[in-house]
């Protein structure tokens, strides 16, 4: 059985924050790969700034020479609102026999009580709470109490079994946000170092985020 990590975003654009968290946990948690999944159509926000395309290819740029980091372009073929679980049932069926670990920051974690259909998410995957440095934890956590059951700390448990688990994860502490390199482009001021460069000269190139 392979661990195949998934971490979803709008990724717009993506940044070093998001590729740091999928590369902490694929190594906390010796994850086969961390499919990284771009988000067609957010159901609960305002749409992304740039295109489908743009996005895609930006991440694309990103991942290029971190073989553990694959893109995923499901959600994308697909269209439409882009839920979890839908995409949830389309990796399982892709990988009927493999532990899928879904990868949640803290704060997403504990609205999980809000996404649709949120119930079935563990009938399909792990769930891994990739969390920084001041987050209340396992044991004070509300969300965390309502799965208490599916709690593990124990790695091997996400082999026992394809599904069902929840386990906590550290991760960097990067306070890094796609909503201040936009601004900064926007301001003609530079976010070099908050984003690989390529994604960097990316924006530059095709005028990005500058209106």
């Amino acid at each position: 059985m392979n661990l195949i990590g998934l971490l979803g975003g709008t990724f717009d654009p993506i940044h070093y924050g998001h590729l740091r968290i999928a590369l902490d946990v694929q190594q906390a948690l010796d994850l086969t790969e961390v499919r990284m999944i771009p988000c067609y159509l957010p159901p609960h926000r305002e749409g992304p700034s740039t295109s489908a395309q743009q996005r895609l290819a930006m991440l694309h740029l990103a991942v290029t020479n971190e073989p553990s980091l694959v893109v995923d372009e499901r959600e994308f073929i697909r269209g439409g609102p882009s839920y979890t679980v839908d995409t949830l049932v389309s990796l399982r069926a892709d990988y009927p026999s493999d532990a899928l670990c879904l990868i949640l920051g803290s704060d997403a974690f504990e609205g999980l009580y809000q996404w649709h259909q949120w119930q079935r998410i563990s009938c399909l995957a792990h769930i891994v709470v990739a969390y920084r440095p001041g987050w209340r934890g396992a044991e004070h956590s509300a969300m965390m109490t309502r799965l208490k059951e599916n709690y593990t700390q124990d790695v091997r448990d996400l082999l026992a079994v394809p599904y069902g688990k929840v386990i906590a994860s550290p991760v960097t502490q990067l306070e890094i946000s796609a909503t201040r390199i936009r601004q900064l482009v926007k301001l003609g001021q530079s976010p070099r170092f908050l984003l690989p460069d390529s994604v960097f000269e990316y924006i530059k190139i095709n005028e990005i985020y500058q209106r």
